[in-house]
C-alpha cells in the first residue's frame, strides 16, 4: 500500500476528486492548507489598502491505496491538477507499512 500527499490548487480540487472516485478510490482525506513556493501571493486589498499576503491558500490530499492503484491515482492527479503556471503543487508517495480499521479489526487493504 502507498499513501499518496498531494498539494494542489483549490480550484482544480473538484477535478481531481471526480477522477479519483472514478477509479475506485472510497476514501481520501482533504484540508485547507497555507504555503509558499516560487509563486508568490498576489497583491489585495483589505479596507481600501493594498497588501501582500506571506502565503498562498492550497489543497492538501491524502490518500491511502493499494500499490496497483498508486501510477492510476498520480496521473490522475497530474493531469487534473496541471494548469501549466507556477504553483501547481506537489505529490508525494510514501510506503505504508499496515492499515487497520477501527469498526471490526480489518487489516492490510481490507481497511481501505
Amino acid at each position: 500500500m502507498k499513501k499518496i500527499e498531494a498539494i494542489i490548487r483549490t480550484s482544480r480540487f473538484d477535478q481531481i476528486h471526480n477522477c479519483v472516485a472514478g477509479m475506485g478510490v472510497k476514501f481520501l482525506s482533504f484540508y485547507e492548507i497555507k504555503g509558499m513556493g516560487f509563486e508568490h501571493a498576489r497583491q489585495e486589498m483589505y479596507r481600501g489598502v493594498a497588501y501582500e499576503p506571506a502565503y498562498i491558500p492550497r489543497t492538501k490530499l491524502e490518500i491511502v491505496v493499494p500499490d496497483e492503484l498508486v501510477e492510476a491515482v498520480v496521473s490522475c492527479i497530474l493531469k487534473e491538477g496541471k494548469t501549466g503556471e507556477i504553483g501547481d503543487g506537489k505529490i508525494f508517495v510514501f510506503d505504508v507499512l499496515e492499515a487497520y480499521r477501527i469498526r471490526n479489526n480489518d487489516t492490510g487493504e481490507n481497511a481501505l
